[in-house]
């Protein structure tokens, strides 16, 4: 991506022709949300350098800004913007930070500089709301300022709550789900209550939530019974060997429970959407890429509701390629925004609400999508 400007909503689905850019979005708020957890250096690393990420190899820096609302609920009307600029050394796959600043903006304070830094030289405004200068020698070049100064005791709260916010930000994408993966193998019995981004922590994840959440439990219950009819009873999670913890899923008709190992990987990806839209305290903002991978057409109106379910709680944002997928948004419309690329450049466009709205009076969304019209609409 070159240039990309994007306005999402509570629920978003991005839709477009591979190539067009979809993964790459995903990619950049992972990495924002990773410049907030001082470990950006060693993801660059782990991607290769600077050279796979910025436009076609030749760009000489990345700039990301963010525009968020406060995360106080009474000053919803608030923003906090931030914005990170990473300068590429040379030819080099290394980087340094070379400008910073994260502002506030509220009907009584418009432009409030809480974090601004150039280079290694930076301050943050503190708790008594004065500047506060970051001293040289504890700067890095690789990690934001906001990562490292960020500290409840030691920063101003709006600056410690957006850091919290966007640290949280939680991007799934190859998912590894084949049968010597993690996510089938029992785990250290241990209270674990979010889906990490790889996924492989599932079965930690479910056993807290199942057997100590009662919103949590009849809500997976009543997907798998919506998903597999009565057949399905609950889950189960007997103890294994050393102090572990094993999944298996309890048929009526089964007298032997079906372990994780043993669940088809469509089942086991079906159990991942419905831990991460059920959860109780869910990341800020949770992103899916192709959500409908594996798993069969009459599973897909039940990831829908659940994903418009978690609005309540957290941002949503999935990727597709699926009109089966489309069509299973009926009652909640989401935001329908269209990646396509020219000469290079990714291009996101949210579709024209109203000219939406009358082309669903005589179509699903999913049939728009087959026919190349709703690229027309954009």
């Amino acid at each position: 991506m070159k240039k990309v400007h994007w306005v999402p909503n509570d629920l978003n689905v991005i839709i477009g022709p591979n190539g067009a850019g979809k993964s790459n979005l995903l990619r950049f708020l992972e990495l924002m949300s990773i410049s907030a957890q001082a470990r950006l250096g060693k993801h660059i690393q782990y991607l290769g350098g600077m050279e796979p990420i910025v436009w076609d190899g030749q760009a000489t820096r990345l700039v990301c800004q963010l525009k968020m609302l406060a995360v106080a609920e009474d000053v919803q009307q608030d923003t906090l913007s931030y914005e990170l600029e990473m300068a590429r050394l040379g030819k080099s796959s290394a980087y340094r930070i070379e400008q910073e600043k994260l502002t506030y903006d509220s009907q009584s304070k418009i432009g409030q500089t809480l974090v601004e830094r150039a280079r290694l030289n930076g301050w943050i405004l503190d708790k008594t709301g004065q500047p506060l200068k970051a001293e040289e020698e504890l700067v890095s070049e690789e990690e934001s300022l906001l990562a490292i100064a960020s500290e409840p005791f030691i920063a101003n709260s709006l600056i410690y709550k957006f850091k919290r916010q966007l640290a949280s930000w939680t991007i799934y994408h190859d998912i590894h789900i084949d049968r010597d993966a993690p996510i089938r193998q029992s785990v250290v019995t241990r209270t674990e209550r979010r889906v990490d981004p790889d996924g492989q922590n599932l079965i930690a994840v479910l056993h807290t939530l199942y057997t100590e959440n009662r919103d949590f439990r009849y809500d997976l219950n009543a997907a798998m019974q919506a998903a597999f009819g009565n057949e399905f009873e609950e889950l189960l999670f007997p103890p294994a060997a050393d102090q572990r913890t094993q999944l298996r899923v309890i048929w009526k008709s089964l007298k032997r429970g079906q372990s994780a190992a043993e669940l088809s990987d469509g089942m086991l990806r079906f159990l991942l959407l419905l831990t991460i839209f059920a959860s109780p305290s869910p990341a800020s903002l949770i992103a899916i890429d192709e959500p409908e991978m594996g798993l069969h057409p009459s599973m897909l109106p039940v990831v829908a509701e659940y994903a418009v379910a978690a609005t309540d709680k957290t941002q949503v944002i999935l990727t597709t390629h699926s009109p089966q997928f489309l069509n299973a948004f009926t009652e909640t419309r989401p935001t329908i925004t269209i990646a396509m690329c020219d000469q290079g450049e990714t291009h996101l466009k949210n579709l024209n609400a109203q000219a939406l709205d009358y082309w669903l009076k005589e179509y699903s969304l999913g049939t728009l999508f087959t026919s190349g019209e709703l690229e027309d609409l954009a």
